[in-house]
């Protein structure tokens, strides 16, 4: 077997740093708005951001180099944003509530029935879930031509150019072009960087019934079902089979751990993951894994230096994020329509997943991609019947 440092590239590092960017840089708000929403201090603010950077770090660093895979963990945006909208719940019973959560993420991955669930849908099912969730973010950096149309039209010149000339390294030269490009035009903001290393704070949690029924079941459906089912169906979808129960189940179990300290919910990641798995990180599939180890060292860094690595990544403008993630992710947003559409007698029920998820609709605060899966699995069931 050969060893990590025969297998790593500088495209693999790239595309490891460009999802841990795109994961900070658009949800990173969120996450401290969740801190306040429960009254957290700065300190504690700092420690959510500690344990969210090493519960990811460990995660994603050791499922990646035990399966030779790019398995990629992120925290649960859609949770964040759950807790950001609560009100009236303090620290404790909140962290209480994070506990409950996790143990019942961690049973419904060890116990198996996540994977039951998870193998009843269909590849088409599964890879049009995959460009649906992916393509927003292709139409959102062309949209960013509106506010940055000098730096995102560079940027576009620069990646027609590396695919031409350089297709391997085609993605680290858009960042640099992109970098020179923010710089020369005066976007970037390294006014927000500042020394700061983060430390950890015990909250002893306590367990409220209205707390465990008002955030944590709440979060525990929108973590499993907006996060974990399209993180498991990136992975599918980009022809990789890992193993699903205990990934899972060690995202609960990492969870539970962490969070005392601000850890509120960890899971598969879904479109930070996809820019790991794609042929953008490297050539052979078989040695995409290092952008996945990549990602979770610099996860490492953001967990030990939160305050000064959240102030790097915020110094890039919000187009040079968008603008990266796109175009690194046109190849894997083809190559999941490909196979959704491939067989016939499951184009309609692919194509309905795809245009539900890529929607964005939110309903019973659970987003478009359960959705999407719902009216797929729906209109396949229909259209078999009919058979």
């Amino acid at each position: 077997m050969r060893s990590f440092w025969q297998d790593v590239s500088v495209s693999a590092v790239v595309a490891g740093f460009v999802a841990v960017l795109v994961g900070v840089t658009s949800s990173i708000a969120i996450v401290f708005a969740a801190a306040q929403a429960v009254g957290a201090t700065p300190g504690q603010t700092a420690s959510w951001i500690w344990a969210l950077g090493l519960g990811n770090a460990v995660l994603t660093l050791g499922l990646s180099l035990w399966y030779r895979q790019p398995v990629l963990t992120a925290w649960s945006t859609p949770g964040a944003a759950l807790i950001a909208a609560t009100q009236g719940i303090p620290m404790a019973d909140a962290v209480g509530a994070f506990v409950v959560c996790a143990v019942l993420i961690t049973v419904a991955g060890y116990s198996g029935l996540f994977a039951r669930l998870m193998d009843r849908i269909p590849m088409a099912i599964a890879s049009a879930l995959l460009a649906g969730v992916l393509t927003r973010f292709a139409l959102d950096a062309a949209l960013s031509t509106r506010s940055q149309p000098g730096l995102v039209i560079g940027m576009v010149v620069a990646f027609l150019a590396g695919r031409r000339w350089w297709p391997r390294y085609a993605v680290p030269g858009v960042l640099v072009a992109g970098t020179v490009l923010a710089a020369a035009l005066g976007l970037l903001q390294p006014g927000q960087i500042h020394l700061d290393w983060a430390r950890p704070e015990w909250v002893t949690p306590h367990f409220s019934w209205h707390a465990v029924i008002g955030l944590g079941l709440p979060l525990f459906v929108v973590t499993m079902a907006s996060q974990n089912l399209p993180g498991v169906a990136v992975q599918r979808g980009a022809g990789y089979d890992t193993p699903v129960s205990p990934t899972v189940g060690a995202t609960g179990l990492a969870s539970l751990l962490l969070a005392p300290f601000g850890g509120y919910a960890l899971n598969l990641a879904a479109i930070t993951a996809a820019l790991c798995m794609g042929p953008q990180a490297h050539e052979q599939p078989e040695r995409r894994y290092t952008a996945a180890v990549s990602a979770g060292v610099f996860y490492l860094l953001l967990g030990l230096a939160g305050g000064a690595v959240a102030g790097l990544l915020g110094a890039f403008p919000k187009e040079l994020v968008i603008g990266i993630a796109g175009l690194a992710l046109l190849g894997t947003i083809g190559g999941g329509l490909a196979s959704a559409l491939q067989q016939e007698r499951h184009r309609d029920a692919a194509l309905l997943t795809y245009v539900v998820t890529l929607s964005g609709i939110s309903l019973a605060g659970i987003g478009s991609a359960f959705w999407g899966v719902v009216v797929g699995a729906l209109a396949l069931l229909a259209s078999q019947r009919r058979a």
